[in-house]
């Protein structure tokens, strides 16, 4: 039986993860999860692909949604924060994300003005509008908020485990589970480790089809293929060296080109999900990579 060890929900889409103990799921995933995003003065996207300073941003957001705070997390770049109280009302605005255009409820001047400085770019803060109304694709289909596809990202630690003991061996330094930004960790009970456990093998998580965890239901979308973000020091907010891509290149490569590490699931059941809470697998499928 595997277990949740970690849950982490990105409310600015490209912005640090904040981790909680629990968390409400949706049907665009767990609570805020990429429910605001950074866009140019035109309305384009903005990740860490190309701009890494997004890393050091660090949200906080109330638990009803209606307050959220910025802060700067630089290395002994001071505590400048900005705190945006969140409006549904404001009008609509066009917003690109990956040539897709939906629609943005803009945040203010105050939170552009501090991105812009931080960034070094002229950037706006958007949220999703209540009628946002996305259709994801992968074998479940499903919706979400600004993420990247699916409206959740799963990992398990065998997985990391796995490939920190193939960059061993090419003497590249490990890497920490922030690289991959998942929404989801999970890991097997330590007593189980060394008994039957299907879980201390690698990419488990590639062959869930369904599965509930606490209150919710979830099902497999697609693999996460993985892009540049994984190449960026979530400390530093700044683009390291080859790894992990040049590593997973050795062994993960998907059919359909690129590199996989990690699943995509949606949500099939809404309800509470919390750390510790078992993994219960409903339907096992072939792994595709």
């Amino acid at each position: 039986m595997a277990t949740v060890v970690d849950l982490l929900t990105y409310p600015v889409k490209g912005c640090a993860g904040t981790p909680v103990d629990g968390s409400y799921l949706t049907p665009a995933g767990l609570a805020h999860d990429r429910s605001f995003m950074v866009v140019s003065t035109d309305g384009v996207y903005r990740t860490q692909r190309r701009d890494p300073r997004l890393a050091l941003v660090r949200p906080a957001i109330s638990a009803d949604g209606g307050r959220l705070t910025l802060a700067s997390a630089e290395p002994g770049g001071g505590d400048g924060m900005v705190h945006v109280d969140v409006t549904s009302s404001a009008p609509r605005r066009d917003v690109d994300l990956f040539g897709v255009t939906y629609q943005g409820i803009d945040q203010g001047e105050e939170a552009a003005a501090w991105l812009s400085d931080f960034l070094g770019t002229p950037s706006r803060l958007v949220r999703v509008p209540p009628e946002h109304d996305r259709k994801t694709d992968g074998l479940t289909p499903g919706t979400s908020g600004y993420a990247d596809s699916s409206a959740v990202h799963l990992l398990s630690r065998a997985s990391l485990s796995h490939l920190h003991a193939r960059m061993a061996e090419r003497g590249a330094p490990l890497l920490a589970m922030d690289r991959f930004r998942p929404n989801i960790v999970i890991d097997s009970r330590p007593e189980e480790r060394h008994g039957e456990d299907r879980w201390a093998a690698p990419h488990a998580e590639d062959r869930i089809r369904r599965m509930t965890i606490g209150e919710a239901e979830l099902g497999y979308a697609k693999l996460a293929v993985r892009c540049a973000v994984t190449l960026v020091d979530q400390e530093a907010g700044a683009r390291g060296g080859p790894e992990p891509l040049r590593t997973l290149a050795d062994y993960r490569r998907a059919p359909g080109g690129g590199v996989v590490f990690g699943a995509k699931f949606s949500v099939v059941r809404t309800g509470k999900l919390s750390v510790g809470d078992e993994v219960a697998v409903e339907e096992w499928g072939d792994a595709e990579a």
